[in-house]
């Protein structure tokens, strides 16, 4: 079953108005008060909406609240069950620094769609459209899966580049591309759009290797399935804690390795407003009593995948 169209604007709208919350602190070195706001105008969006809808990835738990935590019921409780992954602000730092690449996201899928992922590390890899299925695996070294794609690409590793996040526990996987000759695009926050930029053949990343944020795994995900891309993953567990916070999610075997159809099952809709210009889109504008802000969009069921420009009155 599919999600219906009507739905589009609707969620253009909320995370349009998400990044305007959050770019009311653009540059002002803030990044609690920029997610706050971006929370707070998501959160009033989304309880306009004639659905019956459930966060399943958010900003943590309940006891966390004023967060969009998970499990929290959002809508005003008449039509369609959806299932709702939200990051309202990816990219804390970069709005708090005026950086690039901040974003407001967020992914919508019928009941029951979404794999529910803790708040927890994620082990990721991910390459673009167009290639054989299962190409690439978490189990194989580097080595192996960059070459494979680039026997796939019919190309040397010398002629890929791989998007990793600048972190100092990504040492051995940077010091095999760099062995390789693969080009680096490190990201030092942001992994949405970094796992994004695999589907962009022109512009992006061959692929995607690294550890980062759970729920933001099943973000990219859900925007990947519409874009024909692969990924695996597998959620990485620093402590017990975590992983009795997976089990009470309903996840029965830790270590499973998951594809683009076990985290996301059926049609979704994705959709990332820009809250600072970046590589997928442009950031929220300034037009005085209003503002401009830029969405794509993207909806499987219908091959939706446009950036969308629309004004608000502030």
């Amino acid at each position: 079953m599919s999600i219906d169209i009507k739905f589009l604007d609707l969620f253009i709208n909320t995370t349009s108005r998400a990044a305007y919350g959050a770019s009311l602190f653009k540059g002002k070195n803030n990044k609690i008060a920029a997610d706050q706001a971006a929370v707070d105008e998501m959160r009033k969006e989304l309880n306009k909406i004639n659905m019956k809808g459930k966060i399943v990835i958010g900003e943590g738990e309940m006891d966390e609240a004023p967060m969009l935590y998970i499990n929290e019921l959002v809508g005003t409780k008449i039509g369609e069950e959806l299932d709702i992954a939200v990051d309202p602000l990816e990219g804390t730092n970069f709005a708090a620094k005026n950086l690039p690449n901040a974003l407001a996201v967020l992914a919508v899928t019928k009941k029951g769609d979404l794999l529910n992922a803790p708040d927890i590390y994620m082990e990721k890899i991910a390459v673009g459209p167009n290639l054989p299925k299962n190409l690439v695996d978490l189990d194989y070294s580097v080595e192996k899966n960059i070459k494979l794609l680039s026997e796939a690409k019919n190309t040397s590793p010398k002629n890929l580049s791989a998007c990793v996040l600048k972190r100092p526990r990504h040492e051995k996987i940077i010091n095999s591309l760099n062995e390789m000759g693969v080009k680096i695009n490190y990201i030092s926050d942001g992994d949405v759009s970094g796992v994004m930029s695999v589907s962009n053949q022109n512009t992006g990343s061959d692929i995607y290797l690294g550890i980062g944020g759970g729920p933001e795994g099943v973000l990219a995900a859900a925007a990947l399935k519409c874009l024909n891309c692969q990924m695996q993953t597998r959620l990485y567990f620093q402590d017990k804690e975590e992983k009795e916070r997976a089990h009470k999610l309903g996840i029965k075997d830790l270590f499973r390795k998951y594809i683009i159809s076990d985290m996301v099952k059926n049609d979704v809709i994705f959709c990332a407003s820009g809250v600072t210009d970046g590589d997928l889109v442009n950031g929220i504008k300034d037009c005085g009593d209003q503002f401009e802000s830029e969405t794509i969009i993207l909806h499987k069921s219908s091959k939706i995948n446009k950036k969308i420009k629309k004004k608000y009155i502030k």
